[in-house]
């Protein structure tokens, strides 16, 4: 089971937990119950699929319980750090990829937000960059998101 830490230059980041698990029926459920019986809500989700195996990507609002549940239960995992950023609807999704897009950021990947407080929407994206894609991000005025901001 590998368990890599958070690697962030910015405070508080935003955690994935990337979990590995076989590509089974029942298996997203069984990860949404021992989640929802752990009081860990999940913000933010997707899943990659292979024949064999899916990698489920999950933001949530607890990672300091979230990582212990996934231990205790030997389910493999691994963390890193993701860039969340608000949007106000679609709209904001043509904006925030043309700033990174004049920056000549790579995204590797991108999905929404499920829920967050307060109701507003969300992106979460692994990208290449985090400091200068929070700078460019935030100097055109858009909020880039801290762990604190999606925890309940």
């Amino acid at each position: 089971m590998d368990h890599s830490s958070v690697e962030s230059t910015f405070p508080d980041p935003v955690s994935q937990f990337s979990i590995f698990t076989e590509n089974k029926v029942g298996r997203l459920s069984d990860l949404a119950r021992l989640f929802a019986e752990n009081d860990i809500h999940i913000m933010a989700l997707t899943t990659l699929d292979t024949t064999d195996s899916a990698i489920v990507r999950v933001v949530v609002d607890d990672p300091d319980n979230a990582r212990q549940t996934l231990r205790t239960e030997g389910v493999s995992f691994t963390e890193s750090s993701v860039l969340a950023v608000e949007i106000a609807g679609e709209h904001d999704i043509e904006r925030v990829l043309k700033a990174l897009l004049e920056t000549e950021i790579n995204i590797h990947y991108i999905y929404s937000f499920v829920s967050r407080p307060m109701g507003r929407s969300a992106l979460a994206m692994s990208i290449e960059d985090m400091d200068i894609a929070m700078d460019i991000l935030g100097a055109r005025n858009h909020k880039v998101l801290s762990q604190r901001d999606i925890s309940r």
